[in-house]
């Protein structure tokens, strides 16, 4: 069995015999099928000091499943970017590659903004 005190530190002990310890883990969700989602692709520079971004927001899944689809986007770019909150951030201005390689695979494109 394995000893899991460290994550427990901060923890107040309880009376209750039935206490169930509750590590705050969330599972992660599954991913809904391309066809059932809709992302949504803008433009945004704020807070980047002037460098333009391409947002892709309103991915529902898992991280890995986030991850894979970010890094087919920016290797299909050529450029760099990063995945964090169920966004993607792609660097530079490319909204409409992205929109239609989102086309393609499948999900339900909608633009956001500017």
């Amino acid at each position: 069995m394995e000893n899991d005190w460290k994550k427990r530190l901060g923890m107040v002990y309880s009376t209750n015999a039935d206490f169930q310890y509750e590590s705050g883990d969330q599972e992660e969700s599954e991913t809904l099928a391309p066809q059932k989602q809709v992302l949504y692709v803008s433009l945004d520079k704020k807070n980047r000091k002037g460098k333009k971004v391409t947002l892709i927001e309103g991915f529902k899944g898992s991280k890995d499943d986030l991850k894979t689809l970010a890094k087919e986007l920016k290797s299909s770019c050529g450029v760099g970017g990063s995945v964090g909150d169920h966004n993607i951030l792609i660097q530079g201005d490319f909204r409409d590659r992205v929109f239609t390689l989102l086309q393609e695979k499948g999900f339900n494109v909608k633009r956001k903004g500017g």
